[in-house]
């Protein structure tokens, strides 16, 4: 299994790729004229103005289930995991990816509301549906339900649950398997409430985790105030290779960098683009623009606070991909006072991914002794545990597209025994396994969702102008797609009609 894994990653996450993905969030830069930075105001404007309603939720629960997604272990563990392999700059490279990245959300989320559907009293919509209606391939479509379905229910949730279990153990000292069955009776008890029940929990826990963290993060930072030139002097100058200890290693940087901050930001997968689809919202571009802005929330605000927290502190190791075989491959830069442990546990423990959210954990520790394990291990509980929330809703979006009636019903009921499965699985496997296992999901959705947003992105931004010009008019933005051209988007038509008649 380890093999045939590493192999899958081999070829989805090759180095042409990873480059390629930052090529293609630029190029979305560019042709949006850079919306991330022109429409900074109306993200955080637009996330707060949206109503629910019987059918779709508000802006900011669709948000929050979209932040549900993107903020999880990759946060965490992630963030301390690329710093570790790729050293201190590839920090710069997911500050990077989720700026370009933004721009990425913007597109794949609007093209989402666009081309949704009312099923059910219920608005779906993701890359199934906006393939299938934009590029009029069902068979690609059907491929993506079946890749979402796979990663979602059965490859993804185990990265989440075994970070959590892990950090859990590590703080509290509690069997993985305990950990395990709290996770499945919890998530349980919200899933099964579906879409409704997924956004009020959302849209409660993670402000309040991502508020907790962030002011954890400044804390630290205020007490380590004098290293701040040195920190951010590190990141850029080890970003570029212009240290000689860093040299070797920018290759790492850019490619750890971007991939867990692809991992982490979700921008170009199609995740958060389900949840956008089932906003309540007047004009598909509103939406484009908030889910552009819990790309710079997730990886700007949280990934960066984990990032400080550990580089502030010291508490990390970077491998050396440059080492001679035999010899030590970490260059010890940080003081990494683990606790206690000396020597061959040292590096052994550096070597492990499960040394992710703990280099987080001794980073707090160093600062606020006894108060680091506990305090990571609730913020990466609470985050894991709603990105796997997200994780079914994005399933049972891709088991809506593929089946109707009872059929439907049926294989709703299978997919959250699967995730409830998954979840506990993954508490138990080994890390690495989990980690890899995560990254063949991730990276045969983004391949899909990326070229499909490619070929059908015009709708997006011709939507993106026709909402700039009713807003430079002093309109509240509509969308009507016949005015626009924009063919396939018959929700939009028959909600136009509708609302004319009341």
């Amino acid at each position: 299994m380890d093999v045939i894994v590493e192999k899958l990653n081999g070829i989805l996450w090759g180095p042409w790729f990873i480059y390629g993905i930052l090529l293609i969030g630029l190029f979305f830069s560019i042709i949006t004229r850079f919306l991330q930075v022109r429409h900074i105001k109306d993200m955080f404007v637009l996330m707060f103005k949206g109503e629910k309603s019987d059918k779709g939720i508000s802006s900011f629960q669709a948000m929050s289930i979209a932040l549900s997604g993107r903020v999880g272990t990759g946060n965490i563990a992630g963030t301390a995991t690329a710093i570790g392999m790729g050293g201190p700059g590839a920090v710069f490279w997911m500050w990077a990816i989720a700026f370009i990245g933004a721009a990425t959300a913007y597109v794949e989320s609007t093209l989402a509301q666009i081309y949704k559907e009312e099923k059910d009293t219920e608005y779906r919509g993701g890359p199934a549906f906006y393939i299938e209606k934009g590029m009029g391939q069902k068979w690609f479509a059907v491929i993506f339900a079946v890749a979402a379905l796979i990663a979602m229910l059965i490859l993804m949730p185990g990265v989440q649950s075994n970070a959590i279990a892990g950090a859990v153990e590590n703080a509290f000292g509690l069997d993985t398997w305990i950990t395990g069955l709290i996770i499945v009776v919890l998530l349980g008890a919200i899933i099964i409430g579906g879409v409704k029940s997924i956004a009020n929990a959302a849209q409660i826990i993670v402000p309040f985790m991502a508020l907790a963290y962030i002011i954890m993060a400044i804390i630290i930072i205020v007490m380590n105030i004098s290293e701040v030139p040195s920190v951010f002097a590190l990141i850029f100058s080890s970003a570029f290779g212009a240290q000689e200890i860093f040299g070797g290693i920018i290759g790492s940087a850019i490619a750890w960098g971007v991939k867990r901050g692809i991992y982490s930001n979700e921008a170009g997968q199609g995740t958060g683009a389900h949840p956008a689809a089932a906003a309540e919202v007047s004009h598909p571009a509103k939406q484009g623009i908030v889910q552009a802005a819990s790309v710079y929330i997730d990886t700007l605000l949280i990934c960066s606070a984990t990032a400080f927290m550990i580089l502030f502190t010291g508490m990390y190791n970077v491998q050396d991909e440059k080492a001679a075989e035999g010899t030590d491959p970490f260059i010890h830069i940080g003081e990494f006072n683990n606790g206690g442990l000396a020597g061959d546990e040292q590096m052994t423990f550096a070597k492990s991914i499960e040394a992710g959210a703990a280099y987080t954990q001794y980073a707090v520790d160093s600062s606020l002794p006894g108060f680091g394990a506990p305090f990571v291990a609730i913020a990466l509980f609470f985050f894991a545990f709603t990105t796997i929330m997200a994780y079914y809703y994005i399933a049972e979006t891709n088991v809506a597209y593929l089946f109707r009636g009872n059929t439907e019903k049926v294989f709703i009921w299978i997919a959250k025994i699967a995730i409830l499965i998954a979840a506990f699985y993954g508490t138990v496997r080994t890390s690495g396994l989990a980690w890899a296992m995560g990254d063949v999901g991730l990276g045969l959705m983004v391949w899909i969702n990326v070229l499909a947003i490619l070929i059908i992105m015009k709708p997006a931004i011709v939507a993106l102008k026709d909402y700039e010009k009713q807003k430079k008019e002093g309109k509240d933005p509509v969308f009507d797609p016949r005015k626009l051209g924009i063919k396939g988007a018959d929700f939009w038509i028959d909600y136009n009609e509708k609302r004319k008649n009341k």
